[in-house]
């Protein structure tokens, strides 16, 4: 099974409080790779008000509301869950943490029992762009161990449970320019 690069073991980019109001408003993004032409991530608290059933028709049965996991390619489904099915496409992140973009590795993950998470789309930056965003306060960086903040944390409380993680209050945060 492939593994995606990323900066082990998980790194989340939690938006900086100034964001506020803009697309990436107490965004947590799940960092999936980040190298010299750029970084892709997932968006893993911002629910649609879409059921994940209303976007299958052919599986009336999918529970949960789903994601959206930003502003590119918003057509493309991902999906995230905790145990190998044996399935094409399937990437392993780490230990209870796999993505996957095919369909027919879905439906076996739905098929399993298993928790998931559906989003739709995913957030880019181009060459240099992710850094200078950090430079300009935009973004924190949390690295974890396991992906608890996924399964455990409802998405509406990610945000500030990844703030007190880094031991940030977004009220003593200085209001700056920057933008993502």
């Amino acid at each position: 099974m492939p593994e995606l690069p990323h900066t082990p073991p998980l790194t989340f980019l939690v938006a900086s409080p100034h964001l506020r109001g803009s697309f990436f408003g107490d965004a947590l993004i799940l960092l999936l790779d980040h190298t010299e032409e750029g970084a892709a991530g997932l968006v893993i608290n911002q629910p649609m008000d879409t059921p994940v059933s209303d976007l299958l028709p052919d599986a009336p049965d999918a529970s949960g509301t789903a994601l959206l996991g930003g502003p590119v390619q918003p057509q493309v489904g991902w999906c995230l869950y905790q145990r190998p099915v044996g399935a094409e496409g399937e990437l392993r992140l780490v230990q209870g943490l796999l993505a996957t973009t095919h369909a027919e590795t879905f439906a076996q993950v739905r098929a399993s029992g298993q928790p998931y998470r559906l989003l739709l789309g995913y957030a880019g930056w181009s060459a240099g762009q992710l850094e200078q965003e950090t430079r300009d306060g935009a973004w924190l960086w949390l690295e974890e161990s396991t992906p608890a903040l996924i399964w455990d944390t409802p998405a509406g409380e990610c945000w500030q449970a990844a703030l007190d993680r880094l031991g940030v209050d977004p009220s003593t945060v200085a209001s700056g320019g920057a933008q993502a």
